[in-house]
């Protein structure tokens, strides 16, 4: 494989106008198999010349989150949890500004590489995933804190 075909390999997919009715059907069938007990018959995969493959349960597991995704309208790229990422992409991904990432980074919030010349940062994906499952734990305990608050101080929401 070509370093530019890798490259294009992560490039987000979305669904088109045209194959969203589609998406939705398989997104509804998808969750529905999904649902079911673990007992159940294996999902298979046609090939175009008829031959028939099992799916693994984790391929499934992945495929029913990106039909899901897709199904809502959104763009999904692929990236194993290893991915290198540039500071813009990690900010990209967590919805902030690059400026504001750099900051958590020299917060030691997020933990990061300086790999060749030691010129760029890079973020493992793995790492910014724990930092997005920590702030998420952060903010509902702070929530939670509130509403324990407001509830002893007798305030109705």
């Amino acid at each position: 494989m070509t370093p530019s075909a890798a490259l294009l390999e992560r490039e987000p997919v979305q669904a088109t106008a045209g194959e969203h009715r589609l998406v939705e059907q398989l997104h509804v069938a998808l969750e529905a198999v999904y649902r079911q007990e673990q007992g159940a018959q294996p999902a298979r995969l046609i090939a175009p010349d008829g031959e028939s493959f099992e799916v693994p349960a984790s391929v499934y597991r992945v495929l029913v989150r990106v039909v899901h995704e897709l199904a809502a309208g959104n763009a999904v790229a692929v990236l194993p949890v290893h991915a290198q990422l540039t500071t813009q992409q990690a900010a990209d991904l967590l919805g902030v500004s690059r400026p504001h990432l750099i900051k958590l980074l020299d917060a030691g919030e997020i933990a990061y590489s300086r790999p060749g010349a030691r010129t760029h940062r890079r973020i493992r994906l793995a790492d910014l995933m724990a930092y997005q499952r920590r702030h998420k734990e952060d903010r509902r305990a702070a929530l939670d804190e509130v509403a324990a608050e407001g509830e002893r101080l007798g305030l109705q929401y």
